[in-house]
């Protein structure tokens, strides 16, 4: 069993909890995730390590309610436990195996939208460990969805906050700002983060690539199974099949097809798309999820 050691509501649906996992919090780096299971018969789900302490044995997970088993996951306590917590899986980010000195000589610019401020704060927080300031632009549809501003105003060499109707920070999309630092303030970046939103990602991707950054993304958002077995994660990159959760879930932000991976996503939550998926992937569609057939 593994303990959570803290549980509270950062903003409507959204919640953070802090996991007593020794051997996840011993091994994990920046860009990975975890599996956990409240009980025998609960589902499977994947999230992203938003924090970790190495000395207390704790890892921190965010999540948003969207379904039956993440309600249920709402409804932990301090105190009560999960049945399972598996990991760190995926791979790490990129600069993890980075030379430091060359690392020290790139300027980042981390995007994060809505929850995926979770998986950019440990990244920006390694940075910072690491002699590294990142500016980051961090956005959400409103003040009162805005989470860890103060986490990430402590680890960011900069930080812009923004929101979709203007009732906190800058106004407008987190592109908006991006396009402010660049044409603006005369920034200039070696490398993009973009951890958000599939649609918020497109649009970031889209500029970054008038505007000569390159950038990467994390697909977590179109995980399900998170080993590769379900199938629900392919997605086409540069051409190329891949499964986020194995391949990823990081990748080339300008090679992803993001309105392929839209489209499929939406079709996945249907007995009807996820058979019409199966029919067009043929060998490539694994149906480890026991729903395709």
């Amino acid at each position: 069993m593994y303990a959570i050691k803290e549980a509270r509501l950062l903003a409507e649906k959204i919640y953070l909890m802090v996991v007593e996992a020794p051997r996840v919090a011993k091994n994990c780096q920046p860009g990975e995730f975890v599996i956990v299971k409240i009980d025998e018969a609960g589902e499977r789900i994947p999230l992203t390590i938003c924090d970790y302490d190495r000395a207390a044995g704790t890892i921190t997970i965010v999540f948003q309610t969207v379904g039956a088993s993440t309600e249920r996951m709402a409804g932990l306590k301090t105190g009560d436990s999960f049945r399972d917590v598996v990991g760190p899986l995926g791979n790490p980010s990129d600069f993890v195996k980075e030379d430091i000195e060359v690392l020290k000589k790139k300027k980042y610019l981390f995007v994060a939208g809505g929850v995926g401020t979770a998986p950019v704060y440990p990244q920006v927080k390694w940075m910072k460990e690491h002699g590294i300031e990142a500016d980051v632009v961090m956005g959400s549809k409103t003040k009162d969805l805005l989470i860890l501003e103060k986490e990430m105003e402590a680890v960011a060499g900069n930080l812009y906050v923004t929101t979709d109707d203007g009732s906190y920070g800058r106004s407008g999309m987190v592109t908006e700002t991006v396009k402010y630092l660049v044409n603006e303030l005369g920034k200039k970046y070696d490398v993009c983060v973009a951890i958000g939103p599939m649609i918020m990602m497109k649009f970031v991707c889209l500029l970054t690539k008038e505007l000569g950054i390159p950038t990467i993304v994390s697909l977590n958002p179109v995980m399900v199974d998170g080993t590769g077995m379900c199938g629900a994660c392919r997605v086409t990159v540069g051409g190329e099949v891949k499964f986020a959760c194995v391949d990823g879930p990081e990748f080339d932000g300008h090679k992803v097809n993001f309105d392929e991976a839209m489209k499929r996503q939406q079709m996945y939550k249907t007995q009807e798309g996820r058979a019409l998926l199966a029919l067009h992937e043929g060998a490539t569609h694994h149906g480890g999820c026991g729903n395709c057939g």
